[in-house]
């Protein structure tokens, strides 16, 4: 299977919400490596990189947006792959 990129950039209640955490806790579960990151504009980006039908399932989980918060927007961007160790919060 094939092995991409996507980048996520997630508007609306995303930051103090957990919503770093719990993608962070779907990505591992998912087998993603990558991180989560608070943006200075209240938006939250989400690198995650890993198998195609593993990087969907990340995709929709964020789009959706954990209990608790509330997305607005969402912007995907999808690129070549990259390795990263794990999947961290920044």
């Amino acid at each position: 299977m094939a092995k991409q990129c996507l980048k996520i950039r997630v508007e609306g209640r995303v930051q103090g919400v957990f919503f770093r955490k719990q993608t962070q806790q779907r990505a591992v579960q998912l087998g993603l490596t990558g991180y989560a990151k608070n943006l200075q504009d209240g938006a939250v980006e989400v690198i995650a990189c890993g198998e195609d039908a593993a990087l969907e399932q990340l995709a929709s989980f964020v789009r959706q947006g954990p209990p608790g918060s509330q997305v607005f927007s969402s912007d995907t961007l999808i690129f070549d792959y990259q390795s990263y160790s794990g999947f961290e919060i920044l």
